[in-house]
């Protein structure tokens, strides 16, 4: 008989890595869970993009903020940790994210040449 699939997966992380995502995560009200998923989100981005740490989390946070402006209706999700997954890897498929993604990096680019000239 096939198991049935949950969603989840157990994983065995380091100590010290679980300590420092409560820390991170109590200051953002995520779970443990939650902060590691957003790191492990981030840290997705900035690999497949070649974009700094703070690019990516602009670039998250814009996309978010975009997201919600689109969809009046809705409300502020309870847990944006999962909130912010679900649209991850929904716009991941369809290409939107990195688009955005592009766009948010064109932009800082284009502000850090203005401030040095």
């Amino acid at each position: 008989m096939p198991q049935a699939t949950t969603g989840f997966a157990s994983v065995k992380l380091p100590a010290a890595l679980v300590n420092q995502a409560r820390e991170a995560a109590q200051p953002m009200r995520r779970s443990v869970a939650g902060q590691v998923e957003y790191w492990a989100t981030l840290g997705r981005i900035v690999e497949h993009s070649g974009l700094t740490a703070q690019e990516a989390q602009t670039a998250i946070a814009n996309y978010e903020a975009a997201a919600r402006r689109a969809s009046p209706g809705n409300s502020e999700p309870v847990n944006q940790a999962d909130a912010l997954l679900a649209q991850f890897m929904a716009v991941d498929n369809d290409g939107s994210l990195a688009q955005r993604v592009r766009e948010v990096v064109a932009s800082n680019r284009s502000k850090a040449h203005a401030a040095s000239a």
